[in-house]
């Protein structure tokens, strides 16, 4: 690395008395591709060394200690390593631990589901505050449908989140779509689903008693227009689970 007085020469010497990097290369002893680089970087920082850490003749001790117990605590490290000579304090341990579980922790994979057209149809209900009518409050709702192939969305805003009504905007929902998906999935509705026993899930007998009528075939009451499902199947979202 040149000193701030060789540096100061070249600059001088190219740009106050107009010197070819090949002249200031021979006057100052030095190669032309130094002389080039120092008058586009006058300012070269010198390469840092990295120093060695207290941890170094223990990183091998440590990934064996974490293969007995991934979860051992730097406390529970530090106090296997002092009698091997380990001199360090525990904050470097926190950090080379934090740095080797980050570095090796498992990725949770998450498969994109691409429905089929038709295949799904995601059902839930929206909240929009509400409506005032002559001063008195009412509750506004929006009943949403959408096919989640395309995407399209049915939305329908209603005052109520009655068993009547949910049904009245799955009928409109069909009919908006010219049809039925072979499954209709549920955000743990409660005009819908019961309640959950573990992954089992129990849907009201009025919501089933409906979706098997829009299952059935052979419906008279089939509304005209309408594609009918060769089957229909109802899911529920299962519950978060507390972590």
């Amino acid at each position: 690395m040149l000193t701030a007085e060789q540096i100061n020469s070249i600059h001088r010497l190219h740009w106050a008395e107009h010197w070819s990097v090949r002249k200031i290369a021979r006057h100052l002893h030095l190669a032309r591709r130094t002389i080039s680089q120092y008058l586009a970087t006058p300012a070269r920082s010198a390469a840092r060394r990295q120093r060695a850490s207290k941890l170094d003749p223990f990183k091998a001790t440590i990934a064996e200690l974490l293969e007995q117990d991934a979860k051992a605590s730097a406390m529970v490290i530090a106090q296997r390593l002092r009698p091997l000579g380990f001199t360090g304090g525990l904050s470097i341990l926190k950090d080379y631990l934090h740095a080797v579980r980050t570095e090796t922790a498992t990725k949770c994979a998450y498969v994109r589901m691409e429905p089929g057209p038709g295949e799904r149809f995601e059902i839930d209900w929206g909240h929009f505050g509400a409506l005032l009518y002559q001063g008195h409050a009412r509750k506004l709702y929006a009943f949403c449908l959408v096919e989640c192939h395309s995407r399209k969305l049915f939305v329908e805003f209603t005052h109520s989140q009655s068993f009547e009504t949910f049904v009245r905007c799955h009928i409109h929902a069909f009919q908006a779509m010219s049809g039925i998906a072979r499954e209709l999935w549920y955000d743990n509705l409660a005009t819908a689903v019961a309640e959950h026993d573990g992954n089992l899930v129990r849907f009201h007998p009025r919501f089933l008693a409906f979706a098997r009528e829009y299952a059935r075939p052979n419906n008279s009451d089939w509304p005209t227009g309408l594609v009918r499902p060769r089957s229909l199947t109802c899911v529920a979202w299962p519950t978060p689970t507390a972590r």
